[in-house]
């Protein structure tokens, strides 16, 4: 399987299991709880296999940066988070470097 899918599957787990995290209430609330563990467990699982296939510093740049992007996403949709100018101008920042080490560098697998 292209090891892309499996890091993009990775990040989507650990945005179910960071949201879960938010929701479960200091674990107080059981069925948030396990989206936690799922989610995380799922998450991590995925990235081991794509370590497989890419280098570790491609596959967790992109991890951590896009999982940054999408729970800073989640927050402001889900959870009315604000989102300033500022906010903007960092996940922008956030997105040109996790193309420049994807695209542009020859750190990645082309």
């Amino acid at each position: 399987m292209n090891p892309y899918v499996l890091l993009a599957g990775a990040i989507v787990s650990e945005l179910i299991g960071t949201t879960s995290l938010k929701l479960s209430d200091g674990f107080s609330n059981p069925l948030p709880s396990l989206g936690v563990v799922a989610g995380y467990g799922l998450a991590f699982y995925l990235v081991s296999v794509t370590l497989e296939d890419l280098p570790i510093g491609v596959v967790y740049g992109t991890w951590a940066a896009l999982g940054i992007v999408g729970v800073a996403g989640i927050g402001v949709l889900v959870f009315d988070e604000p989102l300033d100018s500022a906010g903007i101008i960092g996940i922008l920042f956030i997105l040109i470097g996790v193309y420049w080490v994807n695209i542009v560098s020859k750190m990645s697998v082309h």
